[in-house]
């Protein structure tokens, strides 16, 4: 089993147009709505798959109901923690060449009782879990080190933790050393301070946090797939998808795809692939929408344990 904390869900709206025109009135070819936040979105995509998880999340508001009862009709194992303010609701614009545009809320300023209340609920969750998985923004209110707070408690309790998240959140988090994290290119880039132009550098950077203590350094890296390193190993992995259709939440269920395969002992190889091919499925899937496993055929996905240093990442 698999638990997911997302300390800022929200209620996603997807609303595609044939084309975003600032100053214009749109009308809207098609609308979606789904629950989403990273976390939320990692637990959805494993149910979706078949598989085991919990998704913890603060909710409060019209939002918050509209969350919990888009989870259920998913059919989502949930642990809401109740809150004063009202959860966010994020849209995202989506046109036909898959351009996706993302408008996200702050989300509701938690209370420290609050906050220490999903902690809790993710910790008595997590008793016999294969991981726990901290992913996404920090709501107004909520400590700088609450993921670094989770991998302590949860590693205290023998547990693994896995950390998807941005700027200081996941810098507290990696000064705890969890046992994986996934960022983005962009995301690493900040948490390093530096550029990383290439395949290379994004390399190098990932053998340097897995120096630190970090087990498994997972990069998501758009169309160029995702790079993997531990200490004995590097893998990158990619599909080629020609007709995109939304960018929402693919990097979420490749994270996803990957615990799922880790938690079903796969190999590091195996379970990369895993991930890749449902993050690609899911560009392929309107809005936020997860993928099934009927999503997942004619996925062409390659893996290489050579992957070229000098590729550039400038255009993903």
């Amino acid at each position: 089993m698999i638990v997911t904390l997302t300390p800022n869900p929200s209620v996603d709206r997807a609303v595609t147009l044939d084309a975003l025109v600032r100053g214009e009135v749109l009308r809207a070819s098609d609308v979606r709505v789904d629950a989403g936040g990273k976390g939320v979105n990692v637990a959805r995509a494993i149910t979706a798959q078949g598989g085991d998880a919990i998704a913890v999340l603060p909710v409060g508001g019209p939002e918050g109901h509209l969350l919990e009862e888009l989870l259920d009709a998913a059919d989502v194992p949930r642990r809401s923690v109740a809150i004063t303010g009202s959860a966010r609701m994020n849209i995202s614009v989506l046109e036909p060449d898959g351009t996706t545009t993302k408008l996200n809320e702050p989300g509701p300023e938690l209370a420290e009782a609050e906050v220490e209340a999903m902690l809790d609920a993710t910790l008595e969750a997590a008793a016999g879990a294969a991981w726990v998985v901290g992913c996404g923004s920090l709501p107004p209110g909520a400590p700088v080190d609450l993921y670094g707070q989770l991998v302590a408690r949860v590693h205290a309790g023998g547990g693994k933790v896995a950390i998807d998240s941005s700027g200081p959140a996941l810098a507290a988090a990696v000064a705890a050393t969890p046992d994986l994290i996934k960022p983005n290119h962009e995301e690493l880039e900040e948490l390093v301070g530096r550029a990383l132009p290439t395949l290379g550098d994004v390399q190098d950077a990932a053998r340097d946090l897995v120096a630190q203590g970090i087990g498994i350094v997972c990069v998501s890296l758009g169309r160029h797939g995702a790079l993997l390193v531990t200490a004995d190993e590097l893998l990158h992995s990619w599909a080629t998808i020609t007709t995109p259709l939304s960018t929402v939440g693919a990097g979420d269920c490749m994270l996803a795809g990957m615990l799922h395969g880790l938690t079903r002992g796969l190999d590091h190889d195996d379970a990369l692939a895993e991930g890749v091919a449902w993050g690609a499925a899911a560009v392929t899937l309107p809005g936020s929408r997860v993928p099934h496993p009927e999503d997942l055929h004619g996925i062409p996905v390659d893996l290489t344990h050579s992957p070229d240093a000098g590729t550039t990442l400038a255009e993903n």
